[in-house]
């Protein structure tokens, strides 16, 4: 499976020496529920087999490695993921696990254009600091939504 790497790699959890601390973005439901969730050496939530937090985790986690511009409607990607040339070789196929994550990722930022938009911005404002992104071949919102 495409995302079991991720357990063994944590390099999203994780930031490096020399480097500030994270804060992750969080929606207004995840300030509710988690309150902050910052990135010091490691994340907080980061277990022996990944992320403690399962479904629950924050949706800026669930999207790497991916990031969204809300301005351009378009995703990008974090090109130190080691996962991504998978990724993007996966999106050939609708039934793949590159695919499923890029719709259900779409499907929940459909949603936060309408209740929380402001956070999109905000996540891909701390994305672009954070991450070396490109833009994800021939994808966006727009283009997902209408297939």
């Amino acid at each position: 499976m495409l995302f079991d790497h991720c357990a063994i790699c944590k390099q999203c959890c994780h930031v490096e020496d020399g480097y500030p601390s994270l804060e992750v973005t969080l929606n207004k439901e995840e300030t509710v529920r988690l309150g902050s969730v910052c990135m010091d050496r490691n994340c907080q939530h980061l277990g022996s087999n990944g992320c403690t937090l399962g479904d629950e985790k924050p949706f800026g986690c669930t999207l790497y490695p991916l990031s969204y511009n809300p301005q351009k409607r378009a995703f990008f990607y974090d090109t130190d993921c080691p996962l991504m040339p998978e990724y993007i070789s996966q999106l050939e196929s609708k039934t793949s696990e590159a695919s499923q994550h890029l719709a259900v990722v779409s499907k929940t930022i459909r949603l936060q254009e309408k209740r929380d938009p402001s956070f999109l911005q905000r996540n891909f404002e701390v994305d672009k600091d954070y991450f070396e992104l490109k833009r994800l071949p021939s994808q966006t919102i727009t283009q997902r939504s209408s297939k």
